[in-house]
Order: structure tokens, then sequence, then C-alpha cells
């Protein structure tokens, strides 16, 4: 039985509490087999109901161990439960890391990959680009491997099976250090846009969208990088930061990762927050858009006319770049991206009111919604940005689950009518 029923920001209550825990792949097939739907229950870090079901839940929890560390082909096997913050440490002490890394460290790694979340840095993929293998439980119960270089559906929106094994690539661990400037002038962004987000291997813009200026900009720098040891007082108008600031102004920096320059492991400094930081539940939203970068900056302009509509439901939003990737149904799919996230104070009626006013305005830049946050885009509208992609979609997941056993409302709604 499923006691919490939410996921994890409280917004959104599952429909049956009718969950069984596998420890096995075996256990898995066997599940699988015998049910004619059912979704897989992660950590539950999805805002809408892309993860809901009305009959069984199957969770892996205890499938969360390390398989095998391969040096030679740089790569690392993990089961399908495994959680970013649990693996990072781990892989740092025998000498190796990631490419990239969300804002939590606390979200499952399968999970993360099938929805393609994503971190930061004009040259770097979302997570999911790092996929190269994938061992997936589908709709008969028997296991079928996925490998980079023939089939390999990483985007696959929990519509294909049980990913019980993900394999990763990796690379030599790096130092890295992270410097906050704030007040940062928005026309100066305007006019030196690629300057400031290629100014660090990771760069993120923090505004609540008033007074015609970003809040904050985090920049996070490799140590191996030419410019990692400069430090300037003043960045295109904007100041440094003399101490530790969180994304929220008014709250305390004390879980945020380490700033002001201090060098450290990148599983340290990719995050916003740390590792060892269990973050709250229950007083925000997500919705998040991703528009191709050469519209980058129409579209925050588009935003900030909105700013006195939008700013009295808003916590904070978030402005980042991602490269482009070849995977199907990745909202940065053959287009590097900026993406526009906002956290929202837990007023959905008001903000189910609003997100039609933003998507008309970020519409006009062909923009593509994070799948695993809110959106009222219409799927008519979906179809038209994705195009045949779509359809090679709905393709694949009609041959490996002729019968829907992993559709539900979302999927059948959004992508596969």
């Amino acid at each position: 039985m499923l006691e919490n029923r939410r996921n994890w920001a409280g917004n959104y209550t599952y429909s049956t509490d009718r969950v069984y825990e596998a420890r096995s792949v075996e256990e898995v097939c066997d599940y699988v087999r015998q049910h004619d739907r059912l979704k897989v229950l992660g950590t539950r870090h999805c805002f809408n109901n892309i993860a809901d079901s009305h009959h069984n839940f199957l969770s892996i929890a205890p499938m969360n161990k390390i398989v095998e560390l391969d040096a030679a082909a740089g790569t690392v096997t993990v089961e399908g439960a495994m959680r970013y913050g649990d693996l990072c440490p781990w892989l740092e002490e025998r000498g190796f890391a990631l490419h990239n890394l969300a804002s939590l460290p606390h979200i499952s790694i399968a999970g993360a990959c099938a929805t393609a979340t994503h971190g930061s840095g004009i040259k770097n993929g979302n997570l999911a680009t790092a996929v190269a293998a994938m061992e997936v439980v589908t709709a008969n119960g028997e296991i079928q491997t996925f490998e980079r270089g023939s089939l390999l559906p990483v985007v696959h929106l929990g519509a294909i099976g049980v990913v019980t094994k993900i394999t990763l690539d990796i690379q030599p661990t790096y130092q890295m250090r992270q410097d906050v400037y704030l007040n940062l002038p928005m026309s100066q962004l305007c006019d030196h846009f690629m300057a400031i987000v290629s100014s660090g291997y990771s760069v993120s813009l923090f505004t609540d969208w008033k007074d015609n200026s970003i809040n904050a900009i985090w920049i996070k720098r490799r140590m191996d990088e030419p410019s990692a040891n400069q430090t300037v007082p003043e960045f295109y108008g904007a100041t440094r930061a003399t101490r530790n600031v969180h994304p929220i102004p008014d709250l305390s920096a004390e879980n945020c990762t380490e700033q002001m320059g201090v060098p450290g492991p990148w599983h340290e400094r990719l995050p916003h927050f740390r590792m060892g930081f269990t973050p709250s539940s229950g007083d925000e939203l997500q919705t998040e858009y991703f528009v191709p970068i050469q519209h980058a900056v129409e579209a925050m302009l588009a935003i900030e006319r909105l700013r006195e509509r939008i700013a009295p439901h808003l916590q904070i939003s978030e402005v980042r770049t991602i490269d482009a990737d070849d995977l199907g149904m990745s909202p940065c799919r053959q287009r590097r991206s900026l993406a526009i996230h906002f956290t929202w104070k837990p007023d959905w009626p008001s903000v189910r009111k609003l997100l039609p006013v933003i998507e008309k305005e970020l519409n006009l830049f062909e923009a593509r919604p994070h799948w695993g946050k809110l959106f009222t885009t219409a799927p008519e509208t979906l179809k038209a940005v994705y195009g045949g992609e779509l359809m090679q979609f709905k393709t694949l997941t009609n041959s490996l689950d002729r019968e829907g056993k992993f559709r539900n409302e979302y999927l059948n709604r959004i992508l596969l009518s």
C-alpha cells in the first residue's frame, strides 16, 4: 500500500495505493507478466500525472546498486532506482565524474533521463545524453537491452517498460568553482547574451522578472578551464556576491552548494543544492519551457513583458542553456536551447490560468514544455513542434507495448491519441 500517495511537491495525489516492491529483475518480470496495467513509481519528482496509474504501481526502490564500473569503456552501470546523489560520491572516490547534473541530486537517474531532465551548459547535453545502454523489462515480461548506435529510446516517458539497469558515460574527475554575481541589467544580458551564458561550464540566471534585471547569475567553472582563476568584481554590470546566496533571495543559503569561488569536486558544485540536503516539499509548483537558442532574447523579453501578471504567483525563475542532442522526444533534439523555468507559489488555480498566457507568447518560438512539469500546451501544438518524432515515438511504443500496458491518461491524452 502507498502510505503517502502524493508526489514530492505535494501538489499531485496518485490514483491508487496499490504498490508492489520488486527486489530483483526476476520479480519485475513476473509482476509485469501478471498485470495488464501498471506504472513504475520512482522518486516522485514530477509535478504532473506522467507517472500516475489508476491500476497498479511497481516500485523498484530496493534495486539501487552499482553494477559495474568499466574504466576502459568509460561507463558505469547502475540499477534502475539509483539516485544521482548516491552515485556521484562513489564515482568521485574512484576518480570519475559525470558530465552534467541537475539542480537537485535527489532525483533518480532512470526517471530523469526518461523525461530529458537537464543540467546547464551551452556545450553540455541534458542528463539523457550520457546514457549508453538500458536494460528494460518490456510489456511481455521479457528483458530487452537497448544500446547506443542502434535503437536507444532514452527519453521514453515511461511508455516502454521498466528500466532495471542503465549505463552512463563517465570521464575523469574534475574540480569546479562557483561564483555568483548580483543584479545583472537586462539590457546587458540582451546585448551580450552568448558571452554571458558561455562564461562558464554551467551558467544559471535567476530572476523574478522585476526591475529590468537578473537577480543573480551563478557561474560554474571547471578548474581546468583557462578562465577558471579569473575573478573580477564586476561582470557586465553585475557585482560579485560577498557571501553565499540562495536562488530565492530571502531564503538561507545553508543548503546551497559552496560559492565564493571555492574549488571543490564536480558533484559538490554542479547542483545548486548540497547532496546531503533533503529538500522540503509541499511549497512550490514548477513549469519549464525550452525555446531554440536563436530566440532566447526575444523569449525572455516576452516573459518580462508579463511581469505584472507573473510576479504575484512566482517564487523565482531560472534561465539556463542546454546543448542540442539527437534523442527522440527530447525538448533539445536538434536544437541548442534556452530553458525558462518557473518555480511558483503553491496556488494551482492561479497558475493554471497563467500558463496559457505564457505559452501563447512562447509558442511563437516553438516552445517545448518539460515533460515532467506543469503545462497546458495542447496536443496539436506538441505535434507541431515535434513533428515526425512524435509519430516515431508512437510507432515504437506500439511495437514494444501493443496492448498499452504502460500507458496512462497522460500518454493517451498528450501523445498517443
